[in-house]
C-alpha cells in the first residue's frame, strides 16, 4: 500500500488536486485583506477526542504553498488527543496559512476520523484471534489517505485496488458459470504466487470453494451461526473472512464464530470526523 509518510511525491498529486478545487484562480478574501507577505502563526486545536493521523499531509498542504512555512508540533501521528489540546503551531504568510486551512483541516479531520473510529473497532477484537481489515468502499482520490489511515488506527489493509489480489465476487462466479470455473480460470490467468479468494453466500457455495482450492474464503452476509458452521466445513483448508454491513455495533456478534479475519466498508465510508481547529491566527 502506497503510504503518504514516506511516499508524499505519490500523494502531492492528489493534494495539488484538493488546492486547486479550492483556490481556482485566487483567494479573493485573503488578498483582499492582506496586499502583501506578512509573517504570522495559528494554533491546531483539537476540538473533541480521538486518535490524530495526517500531520504529514496537513503539513505538506501549506509546505505546496510556501515551501518556507514552519511546524511545531506537539503531538506524533497515531497519538490519543484529548478536547481542548494544542496539537501544533503553523508559522509563515499568514496569506499561505488562511488559503491552505481549510484543505489541511479536511485532510486531517478527515484521516483522524476514521484512525479513531478502526480504534475503536479494533478495541472491541482484543482477546480474539481476528484481525480487522478495510475494503475498496473509499472515497475517490482519498485511498490512499483513508487506508493509510486504517493502519495508524491499528486495523489492516485489504487489496489496495484492483490490481494487488484475485477477488472473485458474486458476478464474478455467475458471470463465470459457477465457483469451480472461476477458480480455475483465476488459477490460470494470475501468477502462482497470487492468492485467490472467493466470497460465498451459504454453506453449498462454501463447500465448492473449498474443493476448487481457493486460499481464502470471505462468508458474506451470513449469520453468525452460518459462520460458525462454515469455518467449521472449512476446517483450516483456507482461510476466512467475513463481511457484510459489519459495523462498531455489531462486530462482536462475529467473534464466536472463530473467522480469521473481518472487513468493514464502514471503517472509510461511514467514520465521522474528528473535529479539529485552526484557530488563534496572529502576527509575529
Amino acid at each position: 500500500m502506497l503510504n503518504p509518510v514516506t511516499d508524499l511525491i505519490v500523494a502531492d498529486e492528489f493534494i495539488k488536486s484538493a488546492l486547486r478545487e479550492d483556490i481556482t484562480s485566487e483567494d479573493v478574501t485573503t488578498n483582499a485583506v492582506f496586499k502583501q507577505r506578512v509573517e504570522g502563526t495559528v494554533d491546531l486545536i483539537a476540538k473533541a477526542d480521538g486518535i490524530i493521523c495526517g500531520l504529514p499531509v496537513f503539513k505538506r498542504v501549506f509546505e505546496i504553498l510556501d515551501s518556507s512555512t514552519k511546524f511545531d508540533f506537539y503531538v506524533k501521528e497515531g497519538d490519543a488527543v484529548k478536547k481542548g489540546m494544542l496539537l501544533a503551531n503553523v508559522t509563515g504568510d499568514m496569506r499561505v496559512l488562511l488559503s491552505g486551512e481549510r484543505t489541511a483541516l479536511n485532510y486531517l479531520q478527515r484521516m483522524s476520523g476514521i484512525a479513531t473510529y478502526t480504534a475503536e473497532t479494533v478495541k472491541l477484537l482484543e482477546g480474539s484471534k481476528t484481525k480487522l481489515l478495510d475494503t475498496r468502499k473509499t472515497t475517490p482520490n482519498m485511498r490512499i489517505f483513508e487506508k493509510y489511515a486504517v493502519k495508524v488506527g491499528g486495523g489492516c489493509n485489504h487489496r489496495y485496488n484492483l490490481s494487488d489480489g484475485v477477488l472473485l465476487k458474486d458476478n464474478h462466479i455467475s458471470g463465470a458459470g459457477g465457483i469451480t470455473r472461476a477458480v480455475k480460470f483465476a488459477k490460470e490467468y494470475a501468477p502462482f504466487v497470487r492468492k485467490i479468494e472467493v466470497e460465498v453466500e451459504n454453506l453449498e457455495m462454501c463447500r465448492e470453494a473449498v474443493e476448487a482450492g481457493a486460499d481464502i474464503i470471505m462468508l458474506d452476509n451470513m449469520s453468525p451461526a452460518e459462520m460458525k458452521k462454515a469455518v467449521e466445513l472449512i476446517d483450516g483448508r483456507a482461510l476466512t473472512e467475513c463481511s457484510g454491513n459489519i459495523t462498531k455495533e455489531n462486530i462482536k456478534n462475529i467473534l464466536a464464530s472463530g473467522v480469521d479475519f473481518v472487513s468493514s466498508g464502514a471503517l472509510t465510508h461511514s467514520a465521522p470526523i474528528l473535529d479539529l481547529s485552526l484557530k488563534n491566527l496572529r502576527k509575529i
